[in-house]
């Protein structure tokens, strides 16, 4: 597959662990530079030592910052752009769900957070990118939904509410930035995540087993969509959500 991103710079949201790891070890064995964010330096400069060792071709930065924070987010940015001397890809990957339950019953500051995090910081990470760097050079932006934003579940209907609104948010912006910047969305099913460890860490076979391709997702799996839509071989692709589940949406409603 021609990628085209040697020597291009992404920036990866929550990329100290799971997919947002996953997803910048997988750029960087393209020949990207990336530049990791998540909260915790500490963790950032262990994934950053992994990924120069892996792939001493590839320029490596670890910029601590919570993707809610919009001082914090515009240092990450900043620091990105005198490193690197711009940026290419900008992949929200950071998300959290704080509350597990009906919806009638989450508390505003639970809500508030959600939304914080998984929905606005989409905007306004997209709004630092293009100031910085995306808007005069142009690029790609992929975000990271879920399958549960369409559908319904028990449990984290309101997470899945803000994964709802990065697939339109990412159509919106796709529309309002084309034709210099192309924004795609993946809605990854259940994949073995820290985020994720309650929804399969107990009946990961029996979850298996109803999945039409037998097993649960991999980071790595999400990965391999991601390089597709930063690089060259989707450059006809803007505004779509590529679902990576496994299959878990097409099963029959009876067994």
């Amino acid at each position: 597959m021609r990628t085209g991103l040697e020597g291009k710079t992404a920036l990866i949201t929550g990329a100290s662990r799971g997919i947002g790891k996953a997803i910048a070890t997988a750029l960087a064995a393209e020949g990207a530079n990336v530049v990791l964010s998540s909260r915790k330096q500490e963790a950032l400069d262990e994934v950053a030592k992994e990924i120069a060792a892996a792939h001493p071709g590839a320029g490596v930065l670890a910029k601590a910052a919570h993707v809610g924070d919009a001082e914090q987010a515009a240092a990450c940015v900043d620091a990105a752009v005198a490193e690197f001397g711009g940026l290419d890809v900008l992949v929200n990957n950071a998300g959290t769900n704080p509350y597990f339950g009906p919806m009638a019953d989450i508390e505003p500051a639970a809500a508030a957070k959600t939304v914080q995090v998984n929905q606005f910081a989409i905007v306004q990470w997209t709004q630092l990118a293009l100031r910085a760097s995306l808007a005069e050079r142009g690029g790609a932006i992929i975000n990271i939904a879920s399958v549960g934003g369409m559908m319904t579940e028990h449990g984290i209907g309101y997470y899945n509410a803000t994964k709802a609104a990065v697939i339109h948010l990412s159509r919106q912006f796709a529309m309002e930035l084309a034709p210099k910047v192309r924004v795609n969305c993946i809605a990854p099913g259940l994949v073995k995540t820290h985020l994720a460890r309650a929804l399969w860490e107990d009946n990961e076979a029996e979850i298996s087993r109803h999945m039409p391709l037998g097993r649960l997702g991999e980071p790595e799996d999400i990965a391999d969509a991601a390089v597709f839509l930063a690089g060259d071989a989707s450059s006809w692709m803007t505004g779509q959500t590529l679902v990576v589940d496994g299959g878990a949406t097409i099963r029959a409603s009876i067994a």
